[in-house]
């Protein structure tokens, strides 16, 4: 498994370059999306991973499939204390499917904002608050290369900001206040 690299690696501080549509089929993207998914896997805290995150230079990034998983906003609610708006939940026998962005660009934000706690799998064990916009619409390439647009509210439109800005080098740290240094739960490890 890929080791998740740490706040002072110089790629996760590189603006990651694009992908042409013509490459994102081939079997060099399909391997990093493998192992982006695993890494992930391999995180109990985890919500999403950007490629920079494991050495990989590349505008892509994924949101791991749990987080529609009611079980999932419940058991964070000590962590995520803003409520999971409704249409972001499903309630499904089966896992849920990691969602990959590849090129994703940010087409809206809403005004309205908040402060929101918020953690990075690359900067453990950190933890401060954000001030994200709480609804955001991401325009992308899914792993077929089809263009998709995926609007989402409260964890999911925090997801889609922390995870670009990992694309263009920005940490949340370089914007957080009340950082300090938390317990990782459930780490797998």
């Amino acid at each position: 498994m890929k080791k998740i690299l740490q706040k002072n690696e110089g790629v996760l501080r590189k603006k990651a370059r694009e992908i042409k549509v013509s490459e994102i089929r081939t079997l060099k993207i399909k391997k990093v999306l493998k192992e982006m998914s695993t890494a992930l896997e391999g995180q109990g805290d985890g919500v999403a991973i950007a490629a920079p995150q494991i050495g990989y230079s590349l505008r892509i990034f994924i949101v791991s499939g749990r987080i529609f998983e009611k079980d999932f906003v419940t058991n964070k609610q000590e962590r995520f204390t803003e409520e999971q708006p409704e249409e972001n939940i499903k309630e499904i026998k089966e896992k849920p499917k990691n969602l990959v962005f590849i090129n994703p660009k940010i087409s809206k934000l809403s005004r309205k904002k908040e402060w929101m706690p918020e953690g990075c799998l690359s900067v453990r064990p950190l933890y401060g608050k954000t001030f994200r916009s709480i609804k955001a619409t991401v325009t992308a390439y899914d792993e077929d290369g089809k263009k998709f647009e995926r609007g989402g509210s409260g964890l999911l439109a925090q997801i889609f900001q922390h995870e670009t800005d990992h694309l263009d080098g920005i940490l949340f740290i370089d914007h957080a206040k009340d950082i300090k240094e938390e317990k990782i739960p459930n780490e797998k490890n």
